[in-house]
């Protein structure tokens, strides 16, 4: 009668023990890995909050209508905004021109971080009578931005993404409005 024996590589019939051998911790590596990027992601889960979720959902559906009435109303004006952002002076510069020429009247700027919503900025800015402007900016980081430029009254508003530093300049026009 033949007895079957084990096939093991021939570094486990050396009779060292397994903690010697390579194969279980490579083996044990995959494991251990989930495991440390579980506690990873739970620590995330737990430390930030959820930005995407609003409490009065119903509220701010109503107000996209309102949203869309000044977007309407930039479209009416002709609205251009042109900006660029020195990171080595941390300025931004630029100018923001109607139909009729330069806007003069204050309005505001607001960058929203894509994901992180304590570092988003509102920037309010007094134009020349040119229309240009430069105002005082913290170092961005590379990220896409929200941008939304909305009239001091909060009558109009142009809004886009802005993905620096990819984009060095940016630039936001009003939709033409159809013919009616």
């Amino acid at each position: 009668m033949m007895t079957a024996t084990p096939h093991a590589p021939p570094e486990l019939k050396s009779g060292a023990p397994w903690y010697k051998h390579r194969w279980p911790w490579l083996l044990m590596l995959g494991p251990a890995l989930v495991i440390v990027g579980g506690i990873n992601l739970g620590y995330v889960a737990w430390t930030r909050q959820d930005a995407m979720v609003v409490d009065d959902y119903y509220k701010q559906g109503k107000a996209i209508n309102q949203d869309l009435r000044r977007d309407r109303v930039a479209s009416s004006m002709g609205l251009a905004f042109d900006a660029r952002y020195d990171p080595a002076a941390g300025r931004l510069t630029g100018s923001l021109y109607g139909a009729d020429g330069p806007l003069v009247a204050p309005f505001r700027i607001h960058l929203a971080h894509a994901t992180q919503p304590e570092k988003d900025l509102k920037i309010d800015v007094v134009p020349d009578g040119t229309g240009r402007f430069s105002v005082a900016l913290p170092t961005l980081e590379r990220a896409r931005w929200q941008v939304v430029v909305e009239g001091g009254k909060r009558d109009w508003r142009l809004a886009a993404a802005w993905h620096w530093p990819q984009q060095a300049t940016l630039a936001l026009r009003a939709d033409v409005p159809a013919a009616e």
